[in-house]
């Protein structure tokens, strides 16, 4: 397994003895030190290829202050935004996304997302595109893991999906989205704590790489014959994996922002790395490292952005603390794929898990709302510049073209290659699934 933990005692060569057991670890995998820097010569940097970034919105931001704005609803519906012209005409957004705004060209909003099972807090549906209600056996898994099972990585040195979520306070909040059906061995990699520099080879020596070699390999001949559940297996894809980074300092690279050009950087900005109350990060700098992974070769990057349950103080705190950072970092990512021509090659969504209540509380708040929510979209070759659906007057409900969190999903699968009701899931009891439920086709306005 890669531990990216550290710490620990230190031995006389500087290692400490818990980094030395780590990369002992590792030589369950099978390999040899001579395989190992041979497979470092021949790594290869990835082809291009299709990839997804998904931010979560943790918590259900307000549809209705973003990009639907009510101006002709009462006071006490409409609240206390006004809606700013963009880059296409006829389309407005919340005057507090100026940046987003000038980029409409390359963007779609989602005014009309449905299909929360209730208004319990999860970011399940926005990783699955399933309700968590009534799930087949094991579970459905999230985007990334389907991803992973069905198309593996670009290259040795780069994790299939990648998720940049740190716990949170409340579990769901910090879920980089699950793997389900498919198992442990196609979890989401978390890059996340000290000890990075674990992710590229030391100076070990070869009598003290084999010698750990050799014990493991006895250990790993008795844990075969011992595990009856399939977890070996799941870990033995782990090591390989592990190896496959620790071959390359592709990943390390990646997530080492100090290597890109400060004038990029400068435009994402960082924002705040803390956790939002019992939710996640506004971490800006986690769209840039989500762009550095896929260009690293990484299919599908999750991160977790921010708490928009604002049940008091709905308007300073969305105007305060998330609305300008979340337009700057998502404008930035967005630029920055056009830039880099990548933005054929990359789709990107935003969005939580439900919508707000039309109807402002007595805290100056919304509560939650899971009649209707929003989304956006960018990249992934759609046709952007358009907006998708309508709510009524008040907000409250779908006027036009309802759009359910499963065809999105089918849109990001068509995207990535993957025909989303041909492909089929295996659950624990041996049942088949397709990706996405056969009522929820690809968005036929994305074309």
């Amino acid at each position: 397994m890669l531990n990216l933990a550290g710490g620990g005692a230190r031995l006389c060569d500087g290692m400490t003895r818990r980094q030395s057991l780590q990369v002992g670890t590792l030589a369950l995998g099978g390999l040899s030190l001579p395989q190992l820097l041979r497979a470092e010569s021949q790594v290869e940097k990835p082809q291009r290829h299709k990839a997804v970034i998904m931010v979560y919105l943790v918590g259900a931001p307000p549809h209705q202050d973003m990009y639907d704005i009510k101006t002709e609803a009462p006071r006490e519906i409409r609240g206390e935004f006004q809606p700013i012209a963009t880059k296409v005409p006829g389309i407005e957004i919340c005057e507090h996304l100026p940046r987003l705004a000038a980029q409409m060209d390359r963007l779609v909003p989602i005014r009309s997302v449905y299909g929360s099972p209730n208004d319990s807090h999860d970011s399940f549906i926005c990783y699955t595109g399933r309700s968590f209600v009534n799930q087949p056996a094991g579970g459905w898994p999230s985007l990334g893991s389907v991803v992973s099972r069905y198309q593996g990585g670009t290259s040795p040195a780069a994790p299939p999906f990648v998720g940049l979520a740190p716990k949170a306070g409340h579990p769901p909040y910090g879920s980089p989205g699950h793997p389900g059906m498919l198992g442990i061995s196609h979890s989401a990699f978390r890059p996340t704590g000290p000890g990075l520099e674990n992710l590229v080879v030391g100076e070990v020596k070869l009598d003290r790489l084999t010698d750990r070699q050799s014990l493991l390999q006895r250990f790993d001949t008795f844990r075969r014959q011992a595990d009856q559940s399939g977890m070996m297996a799941g870990l033995d894809r782990f090591n390989q994996q592990a190896f496959g980074l620790l071959t390359s300092s592709q990943l390390a690279e990646a997530l080492d922002l100090s290597k890109e050009d400060p004038a990029i950087r400068a435009t994402y900005g960082t924002g705040d790395t803390k956790n939002y109350g019992d939710g996640a990060p506004r971490n800006l700098e986690h769209f840039l490292m989500a762009r550095r992974l896929v260009q690293a070769g990484v299919r599908v990057v999750t991160l977790n952005f921010g708490r928009w349950d604002f049940h008091d103080q709905n308007f300073s705190e969305a105007k305060n603390t998330h609305l300008p950072l979340f337009d700057q970092g998502l404008a930035a990512l967005v630029d920055d794929l056009h830039r880099l021509g990548m933005a054929d090659d990359v789709a990107v969504v935003a969005w939580g898990e439900f919508g707000r209540t039309p109807r402002i509380n007595a805290n100056a708040g919304r509560d939650h709302w899971a009649e209707v929510g929003c989304g956006l979209l960018a990249g992934g070759g759609f046709r952007t510049g358009q907006v998708i659906g309508a709510t009524d007057r008040l907000g409250a409900s779908v006027a036009q073209r309802g759009v359910h969190f499963g065809e999105v999903f089918a849109s990001l699968y068509r995207h990535l290659g993957l025909d989303p009701h041909a492909a089929l899931l295996t659950d624990l009891s041996g049942r088949p699934h397709p990706l996405v439920d056969g009522r929820h086709a690809p968005l036929k306005e994305l074309a």
